[in-house]
């Protein structure tokens, strides 16, 4: 019997136990985000140096997925997170003994590095453990951990730093992902998910290939634009435009994830439903898509909220809209490619990500600067449509 024919309360459970994976890997990503403006006044930085800090990570992230994704195909599931998420927990912790931008840029390196191997092994779990309707809820839950890790790094990061300094929030956040390790073996152990597949290099040579992919690639980087800069920026958002003390802006700032966690949830449910009405898997997570890219119209808004409240409103419709999306995204590669290349096939979306967000996070960072911040909140509103149209022109979703 293989996973995706277990046990219903079995597959559930142990997918929940990995994604917790999920739920660090943002926590320590996250970590630097809320202390940014702590960071920053210690370093000397200014938003634009942040941006190039954001943008080190986002390369090596980029260049790093599809490496991580054929290792994760190549030796299977539990020794690629297990090492993923080790290293990245390593990186964590040396970040709290940095001592200037370099420092702090050559640990985003390498933490860039390793977690560009979480979504493609979550991608690769979700397809081992969930049958093809449920997939798309899997990416939901999968996304509900992330947003875990990014509800979580507010109070948590800014509690360690107003009370033990922000040096000690990274060192607990990279312990917490050591001891999921022993966790997640624990767990896998008790399940039998069969041997790692066997690889050929020529599967992965035919999807690169595929026309397909490559919009589901470009379609990615643009809808995620909104999601990196609501992610990396909000906490300085509020403080900059609305005034705001790091422990004010963290009451907010983990406000956002929950409404992504729903978002993703909507998302994934929706497409579900269609599935099983008889609407085709591709074209499902099209319409989904849809949906969620009008919805993200409305927050080009957010500059013109009168107050933190209404922006954090503002800000948590966008996050939610682009996480229904999200969703939906990286499930076309499971829907498109299958199994034995599904880490792979995902790791391109998660490459095309960090290429996006390399290219934007020092625009974003100049314009802020320059309290652009109409202009930044109009790019993140429009770009999950033009992703929309991106696969509509190339019906790569149909």
């Amino acid at each position: 019997m293989s996973p995706a024919t277990a046990a219903p309360r079995l597959r559930w459970l142990v997918l929940a136990v990995f994604v917790l994976s999920s739920a660090i890997n943002y926590l320590d990503r996250m970590t630097l985000a809320t202390l940014a403006p702590v960071v920053r006044t210690e370093f000397g930085l200014t938003n634009a140096d942040y941006g190039w800090i954001v943008a080190a990570f986002s390369i090596a992230y980029a260049l790093s997925a599809p490496f991580a994704g054929m290792l994760t195909d190549r030796i299977g599931l539990n020794r690629a997170i297990s090492l993923a998420v080790a290293l990245w927990s390593c990186a964590g912790i040396a970040t709290g003994l940095t001592s200037g931008l370099g420092g702090l840029i050559a640990c985003r390196t390498v933490l860039g590095i390793a977690e560009a191997g979480g979504i493609p092994a979550a991608g690769k779990a979700i397809h081992q453990f969930l049958q093809p309707a449920e997939r798309g809820l899997g990416n939901a839950v999968n996304q509900m951990a992330v947003s875990l890790g990014l509800v979580l790094a507010p109070p948590i990061a800014t509690w360690i730093a107003v009370t033990h300094g922000w040096r000690l929030a990274f060192a607990a956040t990279g312990v917490l992902g050591l001891l999921w390790i022993a966790v997640w073996n624990f767990t896998s152990r008790r399940v039998s998910i069969g041997p790692p597949p066997k690889s050929d290099p020529r599967e992965a040579a035919g999807i690169l290939r595929d026309r397909r992919l490559w919009a589901f690639a470009g379609a990615n980087a643009l809808s995620m634009i909104g999601y990196s800069l609501w992610t990396n920026w909000t906490t300085v958002y509020l403080i900059e435009v609305h005034g705001l003390t790091l422990v004010q802006a963290a009451w907010y700032a983990w406000i956002p994830p929950v409404f992504a966690a729903l978002g993703g949830f909507a998302g994934g449910w929706f497409s579900m439903r269609l599935i099983r009405r008889g609407t085709p898997a591709l074209a499902a997570r099209f319409r989904a898509c849809l949906l969620a890219s009008i919805l993200a119209l409305a927050t080009a808004a957010i500059p013109m909220a009168p107050s933190a409240a209404w922006a954090c409103a503002g800000i948590s419709l966008a996050i939610l809209a682009v996480a229904a999306f999200s969703v939906n995204t990286y499930t076309l590669p499971l829907d498109a490619f299958g199994g034995a290349r599904a880490a792979f096939a995902v790791s391109i979306l998660v490459s095309s990500y960090g290429v996006a967000q390399f290219v934007i996070s020092p625009l974003i960072g100049w314009m802020m600067d320059r309290h652009a911040y109409s202009a930044v909140a109009a790019l993140g509103a429009v770009t999950p449509l033009a992703a929309c149209a991106l696969l509509r022109a190339t019906r790569s979703a149909q």
